[in-house]
């Protein structure tokens, strides 16, 4: 296997320098009428794909252009359709997304089938994501990383809306838990000139939850899982239209005790030899509804409501047992005007509201500590999306965001009790936007981008962004972009002090800053295999960590790295995808230099087969991680140069209707039973199953 994955690292520089995008029907038609617009091409824009199935449109909840009324719709069949759609898919709204980045999607029907329990698990499938996580996020120690960047050098979003807030450590980073998935549509992931729309902190790229609108008769769809580990799921989902308006409501319960036996030396093990303390209960609610005033203004009112109270897995000797419970609750409010005929002039004004509550707590020997980071932040934004020519188009607009932080920490501990304090900061930023994409001829575009800042509390600094495609031939294209950036020190690293470690907060942190990068080839090998095939780099300034017990800004890091992408259709019912994803983010400044960043793997393969007919199906899974070094609070025996070992890991789905609304849902995790080290001396719990009823009425 080896062998294999040096050939890949070989291969892929030579099929020129590539920006992936991965479509996965066989069948890649024009998907907009204006074909002025359109590169004259046999590999489509990803912007121009489109999948039957699911015809995925705007961003926000809102008819197409070329919608019909829901009412006279056709009902749409609840089971499976015969056409498979296991791979990772590529829809974009072609007015509103620069063209030269691709959109990787993955819709509601793959997120079924992977089993997918919380946006975590979505996103570990998609190119470029290393997924660390133990349990249903009960480690968020271990973080998620994309190309390289950590959780919190991404935007992630719900509706168009940042749901990340300005809390960074470990104990505040964003919750990949906090919306139902029985309340997703699908998930896009961004990167390139598409950050400039979203914030100049999207070093990795952004990640845009959209929901689910009804639409049609009201529907109640309910799930059950029962399985290892004392894991029981709940989720239900109603939804419909009626004439002008459009609702959906989502509920999720899910729990599990996360207790298995570990190895000996591994984090987290209690005298009894299990895994401690990793136990997670989560419930979500989910409400959005949607009105058309008329044929120029529609309104949309979405509502997310979590809760989760869950134990802290640690990386360090001796085991401790912080628990840890987040609030969350977001409020979005938004309204669309169609300024002129059609599409060619839209105004979007959106308001939001973010709370989150995190309370970290525990006991430690003698003693005790709590910390409590309480952020509320407000939104507002105006777009302005325009077709200024036929070959002109311009997406521009205002953000405005206020934050609020209150940070109270307290501990027992003689050596800390001087640290006891409450903190109440706030912070206030505005940004002016501008994405303009030029078709310079049919076969090639360039985008421009400029996000110009002003911050409360670091001043103003402008982000430019520039993007290009170009369609070589009929079957290949080429694309690339860069874009600048820079990530503010959250609230809590300057002013809130961490009674769990110990970590003093620093007023004096600099921005992290630095720049992004890739460029890529799309190639059409034939009609049933499709290649996108992708160089990306960045390199961030001022590195964000701790030295000697104190944030700081300590260095340097630069990231390199490939990325493949391919889809073969081999016959009627049938589908695969594969995924390879190689990261090399090197440490160029401090006691480190030299090193691989801590828990981010080198090499990330993710492959699948999936057939279904007639509403069974079957989708066996495949991943192999190269392994993460280990870093933060390892074993004192560990050398700062160990690597995990690699694994390999296989997960099997599968559907077998039993009536024309109910189906029988099986998910077996880790077939081949190996109790792997996922990262930094925390275990997997080897093989695991979950079994399940699926009914749509």
């Amino acid at each position: 296997m080896k062998k294999d994955f040096s050939l890949l690292t070989v291969a892929l520089p030579s099929l020129l320098i590539a920006f992936p995008s991965f479509a996965i029907e066989s069948e890649i038609k024009q998907r907009n009428t204006d074909k002025s617009l359109r590169l004259i091409s046999d590999i489509p824009s990803l912007s121009e794909i489109e999948l039957p199935a699911t015809n995925a449109e705007l961003l926000t909840q809102q008819s197409a252009p070329n919608e019909v009324n829901p009412e006279t719709q056709p009902e749409t069949e609840q089971t499976p359709s015969d056409e498979p759609d296991i791979s990772i898919e590529a829809i974009a709204e072609p007015d509103n997304l620069p063209q030269s980045t691709p959109t990787y999607v993955i819709n509601q029907e793959e997120i079924k089938k992977q089993g997918a329990k919380s946006l975590a698990d979505i996103l570990k499938r998609m190119p470029g994501f290393a997924i660390n996580d133990v349990g249903h996020g009960a480690d968020i120690h271990t973080g998620t990383y994309y190309r390289g960047a950590s959780i919190n050098q991404s935007v992630f979003l719900i509706n168009g809306r940042p749901i990340n807030n300005n809390v960074n450590i470990y104990h505040g980073g964003t919750d990949l838990n906090s919306i139902p998935v029985e309340a997703i549509e699908r998930v896009e992931l961004y990167s390139g000139t598409a950050s400039a729309l979203y914030g100049s902190s999207a070093f990795g790229g952004v990640v845009n939850i959209i929901t689910k609108s009804g639409y049609g008769k009201p529907k109640l769809s309910a799930s059950a899982e029962f399985g290892s580990l004392s894991l029981n799921n709940q989720q239900v989902t109603y939804g419909g239209s009626s004439a002008n308006v459009k609702y959906n409501f989502s509920f999720e319960r899910f729990f599990t005790d996360n207790r298995y036996r570990v190895p000996v030396g591994a984090a987290n093990r209690d005298n009894q030899g299990f895994l401690s303390n990793a136990d997670t209960a989560t419930s979500t609610y989910f409400g959005s509804i949607g009105l058309d005033l008329d044929q120029k203004n529609s309104l949309n009112l979405d509502v997310s409501q979590f809760s989760s109270r869950r134990g802290l897995i640690y990386f360090g000797f001796p085991l401790q047992r912080d628990r840890l419970d987040h609030d969350g609750l977001n409020v979005g409010l938004s309204w669309k005007t169609r300024l002129g005929n059609g599409e060619s002039s839209n105004i979007i004004t959106s308001i939001g509201y973010n709370q989150d509550y995190f309370s970290t707590y525990g006991p430690t020997g003698a003693f005790y500590r709590t910390g409590a980071l309480d952020t509320q932040q407000l939104t507002a934004r105006v777009e302005h999306d325009w077709k200024v020519t036929s070959n002109n188009k311009l997406r521009w607009g205002l953000d405005l965001k206020n934050t609020d932080l209150t940070g109270d920490v307290l501990s027992t501990d003689p050596s800390r009790i001087a640290n006891n304090e409450t903190e109440d900061k706030s912070l206030f930023n505005t940004a002016l936007f501008a994405v303009n994409t030029w078709n310079i001829s049919e076969d090639f575009l360039i985008d421009l981008g400029l996000r110009q800042s002003f911050d409360s509390q670091f001043g103003n600094y402008l982000n430019p962004s520039v993007g290009l495609r170009y369609a070589v031939t009929p079957v290949v294209a080429v694309r690339g972009s860069w874009a600048g950036g820079q990530r503010n020190p959250g609230l809590d690293q300057l002013y809130v002090y961490d009674t769990v470690h110990g970590w003093e907060p620093n007023p004096d942190l600099r921005p992290e800053n630095g720049s992004t990068w890739s460029a890529g080839v799309d190639v059409n090998f034939s009609e049933n295999l499709i290649g996108q095939f992708t160089y990306f780099g960045s390199s961030i300034g001022d590195r964000l960590g701790v030295i000697a017990g104190k944030w700081a800004n300590i260095g340097l890091v630069d990231t390199n790295g490939l990325e493949a992408a391919l889809q073969l259709k081999i016959a009627a019912g049938w589908s695969t995808f594969l995924n390879y994803t190689y990261t090399d983010s090197q440490i160029k400044t401090g006691s480190e230099k030299g090193l691989q960043l801590g828990l981010i793997p080198y090499s990330v393969l993710q492959s699948g087969v999936g057939y279904q007919n007639a509403g069974w199906q079957a989708n066996l899974y495949v991943t192999y991680n190269s392994g993460a070094r280990r870093s933060i609070f390892a074993n004192p025996s560990d050398k700062a140069t160990d690597f995990a070992p690699s694994f390999v890991n296989l997960d099997l789905s599968g559907r077998i209707p039993l009536t024309s609304n109910l189906g029988l849902t099986l998910y077996l995790e880790n077939l081949l039973g190996e109790q792997y080290e996922r990262v930094n001396r925390i275990y997997s719990p080897g093989f695991t199953f979950r079994v399940g009823l699926s009914s749509n009425f």
